[in-house]
């Protein structure tokens, strides 16, 4: 389930919670998590990203996403691990697994979209399912480590059939 909240609008043709909450599911179920998860998602303009990617990486510039799991996974989707089944990430209202939060950048949302040439929809499902994976412990520093999620953003995308158009 994704907590959606958003400071600002994005004018498209889809609804984005509700894309939000399929990109989600579709990981989740793609890496046949075995709890029920909420996700907390913002949607927030360049200047605030800017702020939050400074205070928390002590990177001084806007970015697309960022990912801030709850979770310390030793491997990915390591779902035996202690992390994973901390009793402290779980809401005590819902019983479900608080994995941690994506935020997301409107203007790189629109300006990514038309610099790759597809869709909006897609550039936002994408940007999703990549936090999504950052969110059960993938990571791209490493080539093969890229190399794997990179392969795990194309299947999500596929199941989902949101092509590059």
């Amino acid at each position: 389930m994704v907590n959606y909240e958003q400071e600002v609008s994005l004018e498209v043709d889809f609804e984005p919670e509700k894309l939000a909450n399929m990109v989600a599911d579709a990981v989740l179920n793609m890496e046949r998590c075995p709890k029920e998860c909420e996700v907390e998602l913002l949607l927030t303009d360049a200047d605030t990203i800017h702020e939050i990617n400074r205070e928390y990486r002590q990177i001084d510039s806007a970015t697309d996403v960022l990912s801030f799991p709850n979770v310390d996974w030793e491997e990915p989707v390591d779902y035996d691990g202690e992390s994973f089944n901390d009793e402290l990430l779980i809401d005590p209202d819902t019983d479900r697994l608080m994995l941690g939060q994506i935020v997301l950048c409107k203007e790189r949302i629109l300006s990514q979209a038309e610099e790759f040439g597809h869709s909006i929809k897609r550039e936002y499902a994408f940007l999703i399912a990549h936090s999504m994976l950052h969110l059960l412990g993938y990571d791209h520093i490493e080539a093969s480590d890229r190399e794997l999620m990179e392969a795990k953003q194309r299947e999500c995308m596929d199941i989902l059939g949101i092509g590059r158009e």
